[in-house]
């Protein structure tokens, strides 16, 4: 099992930044991935970013490229979120996930085992 626990929500202003961040324990050592996911109240989760653990390679939603930046603490076994430029529209949980295999760019909910409870981010305009 693995447990993730994710911190860093709140409410900032259109413009803004915020850091989340995803601590990870029990067996990480049998996931590849760690993903961020958000869901905004009515819709599907949807993919935001993921990174590799062995080789640090990320990629990213179109809706989020250029503005969020997501990074990792191998040591700690931590993964973050920087977000900047947060408009409106990045209004929604955004939950942490572990999974994938070795190759591709997981990106559906599917290919991840592992869910944190997740962390409320609200973007005032």
């Amino acid at each position: 099992q693995v447990q993730l626990v994710e911190s860093g929500g709140g409410l900032v202003q259109a413009g803004g930044s915020l850091r989340l961040s995803c601590a990870a324990s029990g067996r990480t050592f049998s996931s590849y991935v760690m993903g961020w996911f958000r869901q905004a109240p009515g819709k599907e989760r949807e993919f935001v970013a993921l990174i590799r653990w062995s080789t640090g390679g990320t990629y990213y939603a179109d809706s989020v490229k250029g503005r969020f930046t997501i990074s990792r603490d191998n040591a700690k076994i931590t993964v973050f979120l920087q977000m900047n430029s947060l408009k409106p529209v990045d209004t929604a949980v955004y939950y942490c996930a572990a999974g994938g295999g070795p190759y591709g760019l997981p990106v559906r909910t599917d290919e991840y085992d592992y869910w944190g409870q997740g962390t409320q981010v609200t973007v005032s305009s």
